[in-house]
């Protein structure tokens, strides 16, 4: 069986609090997109009455999740090696 180290555990549990501390901002952001959507009372991200702020918000909420993927991704690969 092959030493983790413990500088690698502490890394993987990092990288984990990390994942996790990005979701909970996504869900912020959510939250925050629905509230802009019901003042506005427009839902639909294609109607040019769309609120501006949530728009923003939903480019930011969708980058947030792309490099989430990609850290998850680097954690599985740091699994897979130790």
């Amino acid at each position: 069986m092959q030493e983790v180290s413990r500088s690698g555990a502490a890394g993987e549990l990092k990288l984990d609090a990390l994942i996790a501390d990005l979701w909970w901002r996504v869900r912020l952001l959510n939250t925050d997109i629905l509230e802009e959507e019901a003042k506005a009372g427009v839902f639909d991200a294609q109607q040019p009455t769309y609120p501006p702020l949530a728009a923003n918000l939903r480019v930011r909420r969708d980058n947030l999740v792309a490099t989430i993927g990609m850290l998850e991704q680097r954690a599985a690969s740091a699994r897979e090696a130790a």
